[in-house]
């Protein structure tokens, strides 16, 4: 068996630099959580998004699929905006998450983020792991866009987040038949970039897996189930309010979507 969160941050926000310490204490708590890995799906046009790989590559041990972090296997990844609104995670090799990310240069503003369509083809082209992170998510929705370009996605993503705006059961209601109808698996994440988020929702591998190509023949198999924590309203919220005093220290103001999650209040 493997617990795996499949959306994480490796960072507090897109403005921060990235801190080996901070990310340290990050993987120490989702182990703490019962995790034995997470995919690293940093936002793409985050601040030196290839520093924080270097780093990487200086700290921990790379075997060719996946970062050994004191024992917690880390798979590459980043989250893309496309231009029809909405976020995409992709997972796979690093080398083709960096060579994805570099052909990506140009589309890093709002106002020309990359096409659906393009974006699809080009993880296609370098066999990325293509999951639609956060479908109905009120600032970011998917679930709109054009049903033949979802059903090439290969999972979607049942965010912490989302349940803890809208509810268990209502945010169910809504991925569950949205997903089924397209014949697309639901996975879980996190969507943490601060370490209390960690466990408030698991993906619980039949096996263990140590390759993408694995993780997702296991989801593709339906190997797996999804097991949202009790405590997922506390430990977002905690999560939230955190964020918030940290930021306010570097003296960062919230995102949207911070505001959207009554980050405001």
């Amino acid at each position: 068996m493997m617990n795996i969160d499949l959306h994480t941050h490796g960072k507090l926000s897109k403005k921060s630099t990235f801190s080996p310490e901070y990310f340290a204490e990050m993987m120490f708590e989702a182990k703490a959580n019962g995790l034995q890995a997470v995919a690293l799906t940093e936002h793409f046009n985050t601040s030196n998004f290839f520093d924080m790989y270097d780093a990487l590559d200086q700290t921990y041990p790379y075997n060719g699929h996946y970062y050994d972090v004191n024992g917690l296997k880390l798979f590459p990844g980043m989250e893309v905006d496309i231009t029809e609104t909405g976020h995409i995670l992709l997972i796979g090799l690093k080398e083709n998450v960096l060579a994805v990310r570099a052909l990506l240069d140009e589309h890093t503003q709002e106002g020309n983020f990359i096409p659906f369509k393009q974006l699809l083809d080009m993880a296609d082209e370098h066999n990325l792991w293509k999951i639609g992170a956060h479908p109905f998510r009120t600032s970011t929705p998917l679930h709109q866009l054009d049903p033949a370009l979802l059903q090439r996605l290969d999972a979607f993503d049942f965010n912490a987040k989302d349940i803890y705006m809208q509810g268990v059961e209502n945010y169910k209601n809504l991925i569950t038949p949205f997903a089924e109808k397209l014949g697309v698996p639901v996975i879980a994440g996190s969507d943490s970039h601060q370490c209390l988020q960690y466990g408030s929702v698991v993906n619980r591998l039949q096996d263990s897996c140590s390759t993408v190509e694995e993780l997702k023949e296991a989801i593709k198999q339906g190997n797996y189930e999804i097991e949202v924590s009790p405590c997922l309203h506390t430990k977002v919220k905690a999560s939230v309010m955190m964020k918030k005093l940290l930021k306010q220290l570097i003296g960062e103001a919230p995102s949207r979507d911070e505001a959207e999650l009554g980050y405001m209040a």
